[in-house]
């Protein structure tokens, strides 16, 4: 973990609009910044940066956040690696407070390895672009290849000359450690000797999805039967072949924005598609796809385009994976590039705008795609057809999501119809494999817990009143309590016109009125914590805080132009107050209608308890329950001058 010290350190540091300004062009309005949004397509800008408030907000599509946030959304990336990503910037040294061995030698040999990767990258990139041989077989194929320069050096490509230890030569002289080259996959040993592990080879650096380089892939550029076409660097600790996809880092932005990812199987799939402007392309690398890999994809999208080959074996490829992106909730489709060609081939061949249409157009359902290919399989083999039922029924009972019940009733419907089958008789089979699933992962949940029942003799149009009100209240009783923590967060600090810091008055008044939501109430009693220890919390306190609800919960707050009342706002605009003088009247009124708030809702319940209630003893103990909080509603709307609530 990293020292609480550092992170401290770095937010001392941060420049929002630094930040922001690394990914988006930024002109001064005001006493804010205002760009065009990062997070989807406009035209004119509505992205707002206030560096006062240290927090920016699209009024187009409504993202919000502070400096880290906008990292972790920009960049996909965790809290921690952005911390990582922002010492690096503001040169902050990283100090971890994890003291397992274990642990801090895992991280130093990622380092080492890291270090190792960009070495190797420069200089493989230096044997393609800058020495004879390189230029002529490397940089030859790759021309012929139809690869621009351009393209060449943004993928950072690079050639491993036919040489028994070039790259290991130059390693070992400038003191790389023989242990992490042997670790890297770039240096083997034999007979006692260490050598090149990739030798006459195009190299395709690979990337993280921060553009970190993590490991490299090796095409053998003539033809050798004895040597493997490929070979991809071995799992280390940086590289973990299930969880990357090729070309992630120089996708995600166009997946993210056109909200639709493209899955092709090769480097040079990828490479050709972003050179012809199609840019949302990424290569699983021919293998099966993995449960991290699409969630990777999911950080960016749900809606995931498979573009293989035609033939039986892009089919076969195209298939696998099917199961776990339904799992993981995607919206999978499946394009086939024609015969003959691959989308490198194809693209190149008829363009960007073709090959775009082509995709467009030729899209087919995954999972009715399955449907089809099983069933020419089959013919009329009744075995072969129940296996496909079987297959099927598994398929669509992985779309198990609440919010794709839908469409998994869709899946059901328009199956039974192609296989001729009762329909009734698919459902009872697709929940069979949903229970059985249950089962074997023992995902037993009590949904009947969760349910709460409605009074079953109300009509429609009381029921709808019911919510309606129920509604309301819950939205009224939060925007009055986001309005008084937002005034605690601003004002806590400060002292009163009695010499009692405003902190202190605000805990003493609201000890005994409970919050409703859970992130305000959290967000309220870390206030008294940190407080009552010494510390001096303002709303940056929280604003950087780790537990990313309460660090989204006081973006929303500073956002939140909360109004204690129309006649306090009529009152502010005719005297010229000081904002000192104000902000003590916001804490005063904030406090004492969030206080009225609280005694509306406990008097509600004591009257729903009286009616309810036919014992004596108990009913009178209700009503001096009721006349004392009527007391205590009277004295406080007596100081707020007028009565504001029904």
């Amino acid at each position: 973990m990293i020292a609480k010290d550092t992170i401290e350190k770095i937010i001392s540091r941060l420049d929002i609009t630094e930040v922001v300004g690394d990914f988006v062009k930024l002109k001064k309005r005001g006493t804010n910044y205002i760009g065009l949004c990062p997070f989807h397509n406009e035209k004119s800008p509505s992205f707002s940066v206030s560096p006062s408030k240290e927090i920016f907000k699209c009024f187009g599509c409504g993202k919000s956040g502070n400096t880290i946030t906008f990292l972790m959304e920009h960049e996909k990336i965790s809290y921690t690696e952005a911390i990582r990503w922002l010492g690096k910037k503001y040169n902050v040294e990283i100090e971890e407070t994890q003291t397992d061995p274990e642990y801090r030698e895992q991280q130093q040999a990622a380092d080492s390895l890291g270090i190792i990767n960009i070495f190797a990258r420069d200089f493989f990139a230096q044997q393609l672009l800058e020495t004879e041989h390189g230029q002529a077989v490397g940089l030859s194929y790759l021309k012929e290849r139809g690869f621009s320069d351009e393209t060449i050096k943004h993928f950072q490509l690079g050639y491993s000359p036919d040489e028994r230890d070039a790259f290991t030569k130059e390693a070992l002289n400038r003191k790389y450690n023989p242990e992490f080259l042997l670790r890297s996959g770039l240096v083997s040993e034999r007979n006692g000797q260490y050598v090149d592990n990739y030798r006459d080879r195009i190299i395709f650096p690979i990337h993280n999805p921060i553009g970190k380089v993590i490991g490299f892939g090796a095409r053998l550029i003539k033809k050798n039967d004895k040597a493997p076409k490929y070979i991809n660097t071995p799992e280390n600790e940086l590289y973990v072949k299930s969880k990357i996809l090729y070309g992630i880092h120089f996708a995600r932005h166009t997946i993210d924005k056109q909200n639709e990812c493209l899955l092709v199987e090769g480097y040079t799939d990828v490479i050709s598609l972003h050179q012809a402007g199609i840019t949302n392309v990424v290569a699983s690398g021919g293998t099966a796809l993995t449960p991290d890999q699409l969630r990777l994809v999911k950080k960016y999208t749900n809606n995931l385009t498979i573009v293989y080959d035609g033939d039986a074996a892009g089919v076969k490829a195209a298939l696998r994976g099917l199961d776990l992106a339904l799992e993981e909730g995607l919206s999978v489709q499946l394009v086939l590039i024609p015969d003959g060609e691959d989308p490198d081939s194809y693209v190149r061949k008829v363009g960007k705008e073709a090959f775009a249409e082509f995709v467009k157009t030729n899209k087919k359902d995954f999972i009715l795609f399955q449907l089809e290919v099983g069933m020419q399989e089959a013919g009329g083999d009744s075995r072969k057809l129940n296996e496909i039922v079987q297959r099927m029924a598994d398929s669509i009972s992985r779309i198990n999501k609440a919010e794709n019940f839908t469409l998994q009733q869709d899946y059901i419907r328009q199956t039974a119809q192609r296989l001729q089958i009762d329909e009734a008789g698919l459902v009872a089979l697709v929940n069979k494999f949903i229970g059985d699933r249950l089962k074997r992962q023992e995902r037993k949940t009590d949904y009947a817990a969760e349910q709460q029942e409605l009074p079953s003799d109300l009509t429609e149009e009381e029921l709808a009143q019911k919510e309606d009100s129920l509604l309301n209240l819950v939205i009224n009783n939060e925007l009055q309590e986001m309005a008084v923590i937002k005034v605690l967060l601003l004002y806590g600090l400060w002292t009163l016109d009695d010499g009692t810091r405003v902190a202190d008055f605000m805990i003493e008044e609201l000890g005994s009125f409970p919050f409703s939501n859970p992130t305000l109430d959290k967000i309220f009693t870390t206030y008294q914590e940190w407080y009552f220890a010494g510390m001096e919390p303002t709303d940056r306190s929280f604003l950087y805080y780790p537990d990313q609800q309460m660090s989204a919960m006081v973006v929303s707050l500073l956002e939140f132009p909360y109004q204690l009342s129309p006649n306090w706002d009529k009152m502010l605009e005719s005297k010229k107050i000081k904002p000192e003088v104000t902000g003590k009247m916001d804490v005063k009124r904030s406090v004492q209608y969030y206080k009225l708030r609280k005694l509306k809702e406990m008097l509600r319940q004591n009257q729903k308890e009286l009616k309810e209630n036919s014992d004596p003893t108990t009913i009178k103990s209700l009503m001096e329950v009721h006349v004392e909080l009527k007391k205590i509603e009277m004295g406080i709307t007596r100081e707020l001058g007028t009565v504001i609530m029904q």
